[in-house]
């Protein structure tokens, strides 16, 4: 009955999106630094699916490499972070930064998490890399 009702609503969203106005701001950009940017935040995504792939096997130096190369703030200079700056709201610019540091900051989690009690830091740390991206996804919208 359940499995009935969960599949009938997932069909239903599929096929009657929302279409709500969502009130997040719109961030206009040339169309060369949207595509830039949506192409990093798919990395972003990508990054965080290895990482947790990596936590779940037990290959915490490799998830700690990954979060400092692709989403820390070691990644800056690989994202062309500092030209995407000048066309995002302040705000928007700030919780990006935000979400590099506290990849940084979940990459030294991760070194330790073998450590007793290290396992839940390190997810605790993830966990801040991710609200980061949902604060931003909630609050904009790149055109």
């Amino acid at each position: 009955m359940l499995i009935r009702f969960l599949a009938t609503a997932i069909i239903f969203l599929l096929f009657n999106p929302v279409q709500a106005n969502d009130g997040r701001q719109t961030v206009q950009l040339p169309d060369m630094m949207r595509e830039h940017m949506l192409s990093n935040m798919r990395d972003h995504l990508l990054a965080l699916e290895e990482i947790t792939r990596y936590l779940a096997n037990q290959q915490y130096d490799k998830a700690a490499e990954v979060a400092e190369n692709r989403l820390g703030m070691s990644s800056l200079e690989l994202h062309g972070a500092s030209h995407m700056g000048k066309f995002m709201p302040k705000e928007m610019g700030a919780i990006g930064t935000n979400m590099h540091r506290a990849a940084s900051r979940f990459a030294l989690a991760a070194q330790d998490a073998e450590l007793d009690g290290g396992l839940n830091k390190a997810f605790s740390a993830l966990s801040e890399v991710m609200q980061q991206c949902v604060a931003c996804h909630s609050g904009y919208k790149v055109h």
